[in-house]
């Protein structure tokens, strides 16, 4: 549910597509989209477009010759070392399930990577020795862990983990060597770690209070007590999260909302107590961090769906001049150890992410992979636009407009309302197989940002809290009645799709709007609120108060959870319906999908169900995802185009 972008990072990469939580960097055309001329396009199948390699991590090894990625060109994401001058691959795990990765070792080539079993979400983190040993540090069939950091001298590294107690992550210290496990900090308190210094002493650790507030505190191991302190006080309800600490293990670097509409990076002295401003844009300062000496400082800015990276030499405080590049911008900017070296990825609406390695300073960039497939011309694909419009109440809204070059005033296609995951989701610019594929076979998709949306301020942030399926809807409505004022789209045919919370969106569009949409595709969405928020993972216990602020308590507000749940009201779908499920997902479960299916069938709806044995909340698999964008197609061919 709602979090920040840190603490939601890895679950993107596991479910890019299905959220719309995608962290790509290029920025918007501002063409008006219509008046792009009528264009021929070759038409590419599911299999093509997922013929694409999505990569992701870019760990450089000690001596930075290689680079430690995960990609799905096996079908799954598995481990690879991919040679820094070469770019040629070694594939280093081969597992049933996907695996993510960590990084290096600092002083020699061993990894740690993570991984869960199924998609049950409950991560492990695991070593790999050079030999290709492979060892769980964090077994047991209910933990689930995290990796939280390596001291500066690379001797020790943290982990979090609830195999004390399920609800809440505890923090432990682990020997380099000999993999001895010892506990630091048990949480009892419902906090999370967020950063830890450099040499190991200190520790930002973060609570949520409520959806609109939260507190950072510093943890002194060199003292005793081991009593988190208190250093974000304040009188009005503001957020405040850790980043990142400065090299020399000085200053906690921490981001919030509290200055203004947007987040702020600021910096905290931990000897004298002061808090200083460090930095700050016109959008959400969305990460910070620093390179192994401390010489750059990468940074981030949401701004308007896209985010822009800005590399800074600490030594000058200028922006570096990096080389000219393919278009696309930067994300997920990395340093070798001596830091003559960068890596890093562009993506694009048109290219996926593909990475790149540069020898900071030099007059050329060299591009390591070539991720999407050889069979598309990707001039054939889609450059979105970032579109407003007017809500029933006036409010703005915003969303990243596809227009089919197949699209024109007399030849109207038919169109998608996107409905991103959350709630508190943003649905943003960058390369999407499924999107892509969907439009390049005449389908526009607009992804409306409704209220309630992260990226555009805390005020816009907020305005859906309890009111969800009702004015956040009604933005999705009013989204669809600019669609059919464009003179391309046929105002007649007009669908609605989305992935988790958006799921959740398309059935209650259909439940609440029946005669708005003539079609709806759920994909692992909510439909039964009243048993999701009743049967939430235990580990969403140190921000269960926020989600229960965000979509009400179970305890008191159930009459209202009934009243927006689509399957309680199932009777009123009339129009087709496509529902996809994992049968492994622990926050969506199953029997919500079934019983949405079987009381839809009972109306004589068409109904289509796909469900994945294999898969949890999202695609981890790249045969599922071209079977769900071939369903996808095949299901709005019949009943939409």
């Amino acid at each position: 549910m709602k979090q920040s972008l840190k603490l939601a990072s890895l679950t993107c990469a596991i479910t890019l597509a299905l959220a719309g939580c995608s962290q790509s960097t290029v920025f918007n055309s501002t063409a008006n989209p219509q008046v792009t001329q009528t264009q021929s396009v070759k038409n590419y199948d599911a299999g093509t477009f997922f013929d694409t390699t999505s990569i992701t991590g870019n760990s450089f090894s000690s001596t930075g010759d290689k680079i430690l990625v995960s990609s799905d060109e096996s079908g799954i994401y598995s481990l690879y070392e991919v040679d820094a001058k070469t770019g040629g691959k070694t594939r280093l795990t081969n597992f049933e399930d996907s695996t993510y990765p960590v990084r290096y070792f600092p002083n020699d080539d061993r990894v740690l990577f993570t991984k869960d079993s199924g998609g049950n979400e409950r991560y492990h983190v695991y070593v790999r020795e050079a030999d290709g040993t492979m060892t769980d540090l964090t077994p047991g069939d209910e933990t689930r862990a995290s990796f939280a950091g390596f001291t500066n001298d690379g001797s020790q590294f943290f982990i979090t983990s609830n195999k004390r107690d399920a609800k809440f992550m505890d923090l432990y210290r682990v020997d380099s060597k000999t993999y001895a496990v010892t506990p630091i900090y048990q949480n009892t308190l419902g906090l999370n770690v967020g950063a830890i210094s450099p040499d190991g002493r200190y520790i930002a650790l973060s609570k949520s209070n409520t959806n609109k507030d939260s507190d950072t505190f510093i943890l002194d191991t060199f003292k005793k007590s081991l009593k988190p302190q208190l250093i974000s006080k304040h009188d009005t309800p503001a957020q405040y999260s850790p980043e990142t600490f400065s090299v020399d293990s000085n200053y906690l670097y921490y981001s919030t909302d509290a200055k203004g509409e947007f987040s702020q990076v600021w910096r905290y002295d931990l000897a004298t107590g002061e808090h200083s401003a460090a930095l700050k844009d016109d959008w959400d300062v969305s990460f910070i961090y620093f390179s192994k000496s401390g010489r750059y400082q990468v940074s981030g800015v949401n701004a308007d769906a896209s985010t822009k990276v800005t590399v800074i030499d600490t030594q000058t405080g200028k922006e570096i001049a990096m080389p000219t590049l393919p278009a696309g911008n930067l994300r997920s900017v990395n340093f070798s150890n001596d830091e003559k070296t960068m890596a890093f990825y562009l993506n694009s609406d048109t290219s996926p992410s593909n990475l790149f390695v540069w020898q900071v300073g030099s007059n050329q960039a060299k591009q390591l992979t070539n991720t999407l497939s050889k069979e598309i011309n990707q001039n054939d694909l889609v450059e979105s636009t970032i579109v407003r419009f007017k809500s029933f109440d006036g409010l703005e809204i915003p969303g990243v407009l596809y227009k089919p070059k197949q699209a024109s005033s007399t030849n109207k296609v038919p169109a998608l309302i996107w409905v991103h995951g959350g709630p508190g989701g943003q649905s943003r610019t960058g390369y999407s197989a499924m999107q892509q594929h969907l439009v390049n076979h005449g389908y526009a998709i607009f992804a409306v940002n409704n209220r309630g949306s992260s990226g555009y301020g805390k005020t816009f942030f907020h305005l859906d809290d309890k009111k969800h399926g009702t004015d956040d809807l009604q933005d999705i409505v009013f989204g669809k009645q600019h669609l059919q004022g464009l003179d391309w789209v046929d105002a007649d045919r007009i669908g609605i799709m989305g992935g988790s919370y958006g799921g959740f969106m398309t059935a209650a569009a259909l439940a609440f709007e029946p005669e708005e949409f003539k079609v709806g595709i759920n994909i692992f969405g909510v439909t039964n609120w009243v048993r999701t928020l009743n049967s939430i993972p235990p580990w969403w216990e140190s921000f269960k108060k926020s989600l229960y602020d965000e979509m009400g308590d179970p305890e008191t507000d159930g009459e209202r959870h009934r009243a927006i749940s689509p399957l309680f009201h199932a009777k009123n779908i009339t129009k087709p319906l496509m529902v996809i499920q994992g049968a492994n997902d622990p926050r969506v479960l199953q029997v919500e999908s079934d019983e949405l299916v079987a009381a839809v069938k009972a109306n004589g709806v068409p109904v289509e169900y796909v469900l994945f044995d294999d898969e949890g909340h999202g695609f981890s698999k790249k045969e599922n995802r071209i079977a769900a964008s071939n369903a996808y197609l095949n299901f709005l061919d019949t009943y939409l185009k």
